[in-house]
């Protein structure tokens, strides 16, 4: 373990405290009876087209004052292109090359240690996609999440081990509750998190294959799935073995990391710009 540093980023999605969906009329209300908060829009029926909401855009502001981030003034859209069973429309409505807000910082503290500063890289406006109910012999797809505004947050990966990943979170989640942002309640989806994860031998620079461990619901369990990790890579590493580049899943069960796919190709998403929002330019007000 002593001859290891530890490498980790997080990738945080955050629903937005807003009364409709960020591109469509549909209302947001949690724990409702299964597709029954759906609009034409959510559901990508042919000629429904997409307006933004203006509440949403504000709260994503807001987080990016409070993340100290630079305010890109100028609104662009994108569409991510894929087709997944829980994307009715076969794409996403997000911001890939403009995101909102670049390059800020969120300063944590640690018991007995100095504050740090956590470097954010981006922080991007996009729409949720509908919630997968897993059953022995099919899945049901419950539409009423699709189309829920998010803000995505992403760090640069400065992080250096389970405490501060822990200790990030938390503050990050305590900030945009005081400001309204959204109910950042895990055990609800409202906050989720995606903890990125490698080792590299102490005094080198270049950065190991990254293990994503997907969808973490709580904080209990960004503490456990990252030090089970750390654990299983240093293990490969010490018998010279290659750690796998994948995503992974943390099994509360038994408390480990599972395989779910590898990530030795990056996909093919085919972004380009929204064509059915025009760019908004944001006033100084």
């Amino acid at each position: 373990m002593n001859n290891f540093e530890v490498i980790i980023g997080i990738e945080n999605h955050v629903e937005l405290k807003t009364k409709t969906k960020m591109f469509g009329p549909g209302p947001v209300s949690f724990g409702q009876t299964p597709n029954t908060q759906v609009s034409e829009v959510d559901l990508g029926y042919p000629g429904a087209l997409p307006s933004v909401n203006q509440e949403g855009v504000r709260l994503a502001i807001l987080a990016t004052h409070a993340l100290n981030m630079k305010l890109d003034s100028l609104l662009i859209f994108d569409r991510k292109n894929y087709f997944y069973p829980d994307l009715v429309k076969g794409f996403q409505i997000t911001q890939q090359f403009n995101p909102i807000g670049q390059e800020g910082w969120l300063e944590i503290n640690l018991d007995g240690q100095a504050s740090k500063k956590v470097m954010i890289q981006r922080l991007h406006l996009e729409e949720d996609t509908a919630q997968q109910k897993h059953n022995p012999n099919h899945t049901l797809i419950d539409y009423n999440r699709s189309g829920i505004g998010l803000i995505e947050i992403v760090t640069h990966p400065v992080l250096r081990s389970a405490q501060e990943a822990v200790a990030y979170v938390e503050k990050l989640r305590e900030t945009l509750l005081f400001l309204g942002v959204s109910d950042v309640k895990m055990s609800e989806g409202s906050l989720r998190c995606d903890v990125n994860i490698s080792l590299r031998p102490i005094g080198t620079e270049k950065y190991s294959h990254k293990v994503e461990v997907k969808n973490l619901n709580s904080l209990a369990n960004v503490k456990k799935a990252i030090e089970f990790e750390v654990q299983r890579q240093t293990a490969l590493l010490v018998k010279n073995q290659m750690v796998e580049q994948e995503t992974r899943r943390f099994d509360e069960q038994s408390q480990t990391t599972i395989s779910m796919r590898s990530k030795a190709d990056a996909l093919d998403y085919r972004y380009f710009t929204e064509p059915n929002l025009a760019p908004i330019q944001l006033d100084q007000q």
